[in-house]
């Protein structure tokens, strides 16, 4: 098969779309032929030499794919060959075939299309594990996003509306702001011209967020607490502004706030099968009856990886930024 490999960690140019060997499945695994797979910010970070894959996972980018099942390990029941799924990965999405375990595949959604369902799995696990398993979004609380109209901020605002919250969400543009705002974010702040603190205060009254699901880390960890609500939860998932911040701990006390940071990819087989057997169970349905929907910008063939890499690193997408194999473009 092919996929795409990193002989050196380096620019987008560092993604080489190679001849590689077949992976086959073993115990509890099955094999996915790759019809699409999705560009996230920790490929990104793979390529740079930041972000090594878990010990045993594939050496190839990619969190997720969607597909059709080529061959099964022994000890998997539930799926048969031809079974169009998408799945949550380790690494190996970017190839034309990858070997996925079987409690971390999913059945594509009722009214999805099967390449776009590969934007889904790693979004929509990420989300649901953190604001709902972890910082336990409910009913009639604000949600601040920050980065609202990447694929993690899409999902977010349509699961916060799905479950009766407010959705506050940053973007750096007006565009962006826009797109935020058809899928349902109440409160709009353009992090280029205003301050997000001090809209949220403005916007709940003095309350603030009670759950920030925050992409930044060290630049906006500071400011997070101070826009946290009493009894507020911060949730970071991502270090796109830097690893080493300040935090004020008397603010952090004076609101009975709780911070986590949680990465998906290093989880144990164990926490990744109940988180997708969660999503299958309350996700799924909300997808199925067209409340929650996948949002992709562009799909890009996977042999020009190089430029999906530069369309994510200048943001100026929208969701999801699919890569499909050189056989399935149309």
């Amino acid at each position: 098969m092919h996929a795409i490999t990193i002989p050196e960690a380096g620019g987008p140019e560092a993604l080489v779309w190679a001849e590689v060997p077949d992976p086959v499945p073993g115990e509890g695994e099955v094999l996915v032929e790759v019809v699409a797979s999705a560009v996230n910010r920790a490929d990104i970070m793979q390529r740079q030499g930041l972000y090594n894959p878990p010990t045993g996972a594939s050496p190839y980018p990619g969190l997720e794919c969607s597909g059709r099942v080529a061959a099964m390990g022994t000890g998997v029941s539930g799926w048969n060959i031809g079974d169009e799924v998408c799945a949550l990965l380790a690494g190996g999405g970017y190839a034309e075939k990858v070997v996925v375990p079987a409690g971390q595949l999913l059945p594509v959604p009722e009214g999805v299309d099967l390449r776009r369902a590969a934007a889904l799995p790693e979004v929509v696990c990420t989300v649901w594990s953190n604001v709902f398993m972890i910082a336990h979004l409910r009913p009639g609380e604000t949600l601040l996003v920050h980065g609202g109209s990447s694929g993690i901020g899409t999902m977010a605002i349509q699961l916060a509306k799905a479950v009766g919250a407010r959705v506050a969400v940053t973007a750096g543009s007006k565009e962006k702001l826009d797109s935020c705002a058809e899928l349902g974010a109440d409160i709009l702040i353009n992090y280029r011209e205003q301050d997000f603190v001090a809209e949220i205060e403005r916007a709940t009254g003095g309350a603030g967020a009670d759950v920030i699901l925050d992409n930044m880390g060290a630049k906006y960890l500071d400011r997070n607490v101070q826009a946290l609500a009493v009894n507020g939860r911060l949730a970071i998932i991502g270090m796109q502004g830097g690893i080493k911040g300040e935090l004020n701990i008397a603010t952090l006390l004076n609101k009975r706030a709780a911070i986590a940071a949680t990465s998906l990819r290093a989880r144990p087989l164990s926490e990744k099968t109940a988180i997708v057997a969660a999503v299958r169970e309350h996700v799924w349905p909300l997808i199925s009856a067209g409340r929650v929907r996948p949002v992709v910008d562009r799909e890009i063939p996977m042999d020009e990886a190089p430029a999906a890499h530069r369309v994510v690193e200048e943001s100026g997408h929208i969701g999801k930024v699919l890569l499909v194999p050189p056989h399935h473009v149309v």
